[in-house]
């Protein structure tokens, strides 16, 4: 798996931090706990973030999710 922020050059290395944490399922007091910030400070930091409009993107590779048919690993072969 792979994890690109669209629009990362918008936030600040805090924000990439939460968000990047939030996106990987973290809970407010996982994310604050690993920054040592408070959990105020975390929503402070994704809200921001999100009102800047970055996009997050996660790339998987179609053999994770099984969606490779018959014809398409003859061809990998």
């Amino acid at each position: 798996m792979h994890i690109e922020i669209r629009g990362a050059e918008k936030l600040s290395f805090r924000e990439r931090q939460v968000v990047v944490m939030k996106e990987m399922g973290k809970s407010t007091d996982e994310i604050s706990r690993v920054l040592k910030i408070t959990a105020s400070t975390v929503a402070t930091l994704y809200n921001r973030a999100r009102t800047k409009g970055y996009k997050v993107v996660i790339i998987l590779p179609g053999d994770v999710l099984g969606l490779h048919n018959e014809e398409d690993r003859d061809e990998e072969e």
